[in-house]
């Protein structure tokens, strides 16, 4: 792949890697076990690419420069204004313009991913709104940060078999990117030093022509021959586990019918579409409904079915590097079932009896799940939250109730569920870390979960013939229910005073050792007793998870405490947004970006969050 005539590029091994932004605009990947590769895009352009798996991410992103040759300078992604829209709703394919704010061009792109091939596929067309073709350079810059890494990837300028390729290689995954037209130069280099970027910004033109670089932070620089195509192209970035298989699919994607690829893509997402219950709103500007929909089958994994990603993202990625291998994109059990729950209430079925058998196969011997997990089932953070232990459980209540088509004998599912409540009774009620991954203590949340699981527990005992173990399930959840007002209803203080109601239900935690609240928590204390903790050492927090107790049926809606915590959730914690209410985690949230934009460094403060304005509908 090299020898002594070849051009090493300078500057090894470039400035540190970063991601990119998490504010994606569409996510999306053929709907079939063919083709795994995932896409993400904002800000006008591919982000992040993910291949062989949906937990794997391959690029940091792909986009256009464009020079005049002389003065001009113009990055797509920080001087256009963007649209988007998806070919038709429910299909995660999506029709891009990206129009520059001084009137200069503007770029069009379809992207979708080829169905049968490891391949995504940009069919593009640059348009000159002042001059014409020969007024303009347009040059693809693209960052491989293969198999999560940004560092320790190598580059280089190639062909397959005659076909002019970018190649990228690390850890045993490579890519590919090509072009549908001949490239007019092409080069690699390093980030920050000897990369198109830096070149293209100084010189207004390509003056570095790099055929290689090692086990750095790259980045491929390509020029397009406008002129030669008319301003139209398609760009064709492939995968593999070798440089050659990458190259292959590229190649063979290339030499595909376009129009055909697409239609195949469409035609198996409109196909499951079909499937699902009409929920449409059509009086609305966008279906709500079918992105929602799409978006959650997008990010299923395609070997180990059933398993669904967070987000395929990373927050803050453009301040995070190699030291955030997991992001966003790893499997949390709760989000899981959650999602499960939504293919459900949509029609899917078959597709959360999926996740539950995924659900099973990763169970730890000890009955419980991760706090999260890569798809094959290996814990990241290694935390246990008690919440994902019981609402398994109650995803198997549903899908029966549901009569969910392929759940089987309920038989079947006995030995998980034994295992689950038994570790919900060994370890509960206090949870080891609450929904929001913050310390032990007393959550609503985590306890109506863990409740309402061994309730359906009981049933499911009851009707595999185990009376005996449904008594025991059955007894323990009436007695936590019975100390949920003792263990997190708060009476008196000033706060109920301030607002008029005479208690309210609290997040209850430990405060550190020392007897001080977490500086990055913001607990208040509370004269209140949970059991074991002196009145002064005991910290509360409150939260809209006190809705929890409404919605897996412990509390009725209507119920005196519940209208009084209302009343202190939508004092402290609620919003008024352009389009309606919105509503904080808690009170002294941490998590999200400081006051001044700066991203999250372990800490800063907190944001409204649209699921707890969901979570107010549900109740």
């Amino acid at each position: 792949m090299s020898d002594s005539s070849t051009r090493y590029a300078p500057g090894w091994p470039g400035i540190p890697p970063r991601w990119t932004s998490s504010a994606k605009s569409g996510a999306g990947t053929a709907l079939n076990q063919h083709s795994k590769v995932w896409f993400t895009l904002s800000h006008g352009i591919l982000n992040e690419v993910y291949f062989p798996r949906v937990d794997q991410a391959c690029t940091r992103d792909l986009g256009f420069l464009v020079t005049d040759g002389r003065s001009f300078f113009s990055e797509e992604k920080r001087h256009c204004t963007f649209e988007i829209r998806p070919f038709e709703p429910g299909v995660p394919a999506f029709e891009l313009i990206n129009s520059e704010i001084g009137g200069h061009y503007r770029i069009y792109k379809e992207v979708f991913t080829d169905p049968y091939r490891n391949v995504v596929l940009q069919k593009v067309r640059f348009e000159p709104l002042q001059g014409q073709f020969s007024d303009y350079h347009l040059y693809a810059l693209l960052s491989p940060h293969l198999a999560n890494c940004g560092y320790d990837n190598t580059g280089w300028v190639g062909d397959y078999k005659g076909l002019p390729l970018f190649f990228a290689e690390h850890d045993g995954t490579a890519l590919a990117l090509g072009c549908a037209v001949p490239w007019k130069k092409m080069s690699v280099g390093f980030v920050g030093a000897s990369d198109g970027w830096q070149d293209l910004s100084a010189h207004f033109r390509m003056e570095w022509e790099y055929q290689r670089a090692e086990n750095g932070n790259l980045a491929c620089t390509g020029e397009i021959d406008l002129t030669a195509c008319a301003g139209e192209f398609v760009l064709a970035l492939g995968f593999g586990a070798k440089w050659s298989e990458a190259g292959q699919q590229v190649r063979a994607t290339l030499l595909e019918d376009y129009g055909e690829l697409r239609q195949h893509y469409v035609f198996h997402w409109r196909n499951w579409q079909s499937t699902l219950l009409k929920l449409d709103e059509p009086t609305r500007g966008s279906n709500l409904y079918r992105a929602s929909t799409a978006v959650l089958r997008t990010h299923e994994s395609k070997d180990f079915l059933g398993g669904i990603i967070a987000s395929l993202s990373i927050p803050w990625g453009f301040n995070k590097g190699d030291e955030d291998l997991g992001g966003y994109h790893l499997v949390w059990p709760r989000d899981l079932v959650e999602t499960a729950g939504a293919l459900l209430a949509a029609g899917a079925a078959s597709d959360a009896v999926r996740v539950l058998r995924y659900l099973e196969s990763t169970q730890e011997a000890a009955g419980n799940w991760a706090q999260n997990l890569w798809l094959d089932g290996r814990s990241y953070w290694g935390g246990v939250q008690m919440d994902e232990t019981a609402l398994p459980i109650l995803l198997l209540d549903l899908l029966r109730r549901e009569a969910a088509p392929g759940l089987g004998k309920l038989e079947r599912w006995w030995p998980m569920v034994r295992s689950a409540a038994s570790f919900i009774l060994r370890n509960g009620p206090v949870t080891q870390q609450d929904r929001w991954e913050e310390d032990a203590g007393y959550s609503p949340f985590t306890l109506a979960a863990e409740i309402s699981a061994l309730l359906a527990a009981a049933d499911m005992a009851e009707l595999t013939g185990h009376a005996d173990a449904a008594s025991t399930l059955r007894d323990t959840a009436d007695a936590w229910n019975d100390n949920i007002e003792r263990w997190i209803y708060a009476t008196g203080g000033d706060l109920a005073q301030q607002i008029g109601v005479e208690g309210y239900y609290v997040r209850i935690a430990p405060p550190d050792s020392d007897g001080a609240a977490s500086p990055t928590q913001g607990f208040v204390p509370i004269k209140n007793r949970p059991p074991g903790e002196n009145p002064e050492r005991a910290f509360h927090i409150i939260s809209p998870d006190a809705l929890a107790l409404v919605r897996f049926g412990l509390r009725a809606p209507d119920d005196p405490r519940i209208l009084n915590t209302l009343r202190v959730i939508d004092a402290l914690l609620r919003v008024q947004l352009p389009h309606g209410s919105c509503w904080y985690r808690y009170n002294g949230d941490g998590y999200g970006e400081h006051k001044d934009g700066s991203p999250f460094d372990g800490t800063g403060i907190g944001r409204p969050w649209p699921l707890l304005a969901g979570e107010r509908a549900h109740y």
